[in-house]
C-alpha cells in the first residue's frame, strides 16, 4: 500500500521507515513517555524495529496505521500518530505518542485531527475511539478538543482505561 504523507501547519505525518528505529527508540527511552502505557520500560531496539514492521504491515492490511511524526521546523521523528485496530475488537483507535520536549505544544491535537480526518473522510469509518489512562489528564483533553466524548471505563492491554468515542455524524457537524 502507498502510505500517504500528510502535512499540517507544523508537522509532517509520514510512513515509518526502518531507518526510524533508533530515533523512535530514543523517544521511547525518555523519562515518562511510556508512563501511561501497559509497559512502562523502554523496549530494546530490536522490539522497536519489529514495532515499525508491524505498523507497515497494518497499513498494508487495513489501509491505515501509525504515521511517524516529524516537526517541519527541525526534522527527525518525535513520535507517532494515527489509527489502529484495537486488538480483539473491530474498533479503530486514534492514538499518539510524542517525545517529552514536545508536550504541551499542541502537536498531539494537530496530528490527531488529521488522523480523524483520514479515518472519516478518506476511509469512511463510522466511529473512532480513543483510549486513555484515567490519570492522563492531558491526553483526555486532547480527545475532548477533537470532539470525542467519554463513553465508559474499559480494559484494554491489561489495564483500566477511559474510552472516548466520536461517530461520523458528530465529526461532520464540528
Amino acid at each position: 500500500m502507498d502510505i500517504p504523507t500528510i502535512k499540517t501547519d507544523r508537522l509532517i505525518l509520514r510512513p515509518f521507515t526502518e531507518h526510524d528505529a533508533e530515533e523512535l527508540h530514543r523517544v521511547l527511552s525518555q523519562e515518562g513517555v511510556l508512563r501511561y502505557f501497559p509497559t512502562t520500560d523502554p523496549p530494546p531496539l530490536d522490539r522497536v524495529q519489529k514495532f515499525i514492521a508491524r505498523q507497515l504491515k497494518h497499513w498494508d492490511e487495513h489501509g491505515f496505521g501509525w504515521w511517524a511524526v516529524e516537526p517541519k521546523s527541525e526534522g527527525g521523528i518525535i513520535g507517532w500518530n494515527g489509527l489502529q485496530y484495537l486488538p480483539e475488537t473491530e474498533e479503530v483507535e486514534i492514538g499518539y505518542l510524542l517525545s517529552k520536549p514536545t508536550w504541551g505544544k499542541g502537536f498531539a491535537t494537530e496530528g490527531a485531527r488529521e488522523g480523524l480526518k483520514y479515518g472519516f473522510e478518506t476511509l469512511g469509518l463510522e466511529r473512532i475511539v480513543g483510549i486513555v489512562h484515567p490519570e492522563n489528564i492531558a491526553s483526555q483533553g486532547v480527545l475532548e478538543k477533537l470532539g470525542l466524548t467519554f463513553s465508559n471505563e474499559a480494559e484494554y492491554f491489561g489495564m483500566s482505561v477511559y474510552r472516548y468515542v466520536i461517530d461520523a455524524v458528530s465529526y461532520s457537524s464540528q
